[in-house]
């Protein structure tokens, strides 16, 4: 498949002539690398391969995504290959290689598919890929012989040949047969028609809602802070600390800042809990109502 751009070219151009390695150089390659992080053997070993990349990269490219960023994402699993890649297996490093790359390329297209995620397990991945392609072999055949299928029985067959969940090919087709719409789209041709995004609720607190919420919060803050100046000022000390803090202290840490022992922290903590629901029962009507 062809490259777009004059940088496409260059990078094709680039790869096309890069050494071709024999299994010898490669081990050697590789094993510097694994044994001896030597960016140098890490290079040459990426390079020498950035054309298995594209040639790879270029076979997602009627998913509709920019050669460019094909190509770089193929790059980085080729990066992640080599990262990961054990010479004392007894395998070429090009048949390792295949798999990152592929995975990388396969991750991209899906993330860029559509803004509404459309899922990286590996029978989404698999429908993804290849639902098309089965789903027009299995209709050809049907006609073929004859038959016509409908929609259930074609997803049948098709998640019993690809081997995932009916309702994961109901899924996929969905996404499959749709795409992505603005929401700044007029909802008619007319000049005046609003745009779809005026249509949407608006579940945020309405005006009259939101000074109510900060009316009652004011409320029990105050009733907070009178019940607080009721504690003397080693039992603030000690439910600030306690319940105030984002990160809440232990009685152990209380205790020894304080020169306490832990069970001693928890009964002056609990005391002034006692104090503080005491000042709270003058608000207890209001109280309830506010937090009913």
């Amino acid at each position: 498949m062809a490259l777009d751009t004059p940088r496409d070219m260059t990078l094709s151009r680039q790869a096309m002539q890069a050494e071709l390695l024999d299994a010898e150089t490669e081990l050697a390659l590789a094993y510097a690398w694994r044994d001896h992080r030597d960016e140098k053997a890490l290079h040459r070993l990426i390079t020498a391969y950035m054309r298995l990349a594209i040639s790879m990269a270029a076979k997602f490219k009627r998913y509709g995504a920019p050669m460019n960023d094909l190509i770089q994402e193929a790059g980085l699993g080729l990066m992640k290959a080599a990262d990961k890649f054990d010479p004392d297996r007894g395998v070429r490093f090009s048949t390792y290689a295949v798999w990152w790359i592929r995975a990388s390329v396969q991750d991209y297209v899906m993330r860029n598919w559509s803004m509404v995620r459309t899922g990286s397990t590996s029978s989404q991945k698999s429908l993804f890929f290849n639902m098309r392609r089965v789903q027009a072999r299995l209709e050809r055949e049907a006609a073929s012989s004859g038959m016509s299928l409908d929609r259930d029985q074609l997803h049948q067959l098709i998640a019993t040949e690809i081997g995932v969940p009916v309702h994961d090919v109901d899924m996929m087709r969905g996404r499959l047969s749709g795409s992505d719409f603005s929401l700044n789209a007029p909802q008619s041709t007319d000049e005046e028609g609003r745009e779809w995004i005026e249509a949407l609720e608006d579940d945020r607190a309405q005006a009259a809602e939101t000074v109510a919420i900060d009316h009652d919060t004011l409320r029990l803050r105050g009733w907070l802070v009178e019940a607080l100046d009721g504690l003397n000022d080693r039992e603030r000390f000690i439910v600030r600390e306690r319940k105030l803090r984002e990160d809440p202290r232990t009685l152990e840490s209380l205790g020894t800042e304080l020169g306490l022992s832990k069970e001693r922290v928890r009964q002056l903590e609990a005391a002034a809990f006692v104090k503080m629901r005491k000042t709270l029962e003058g608000q207890s009507g209001e109280v309830q109502q506010l937090l009913a």
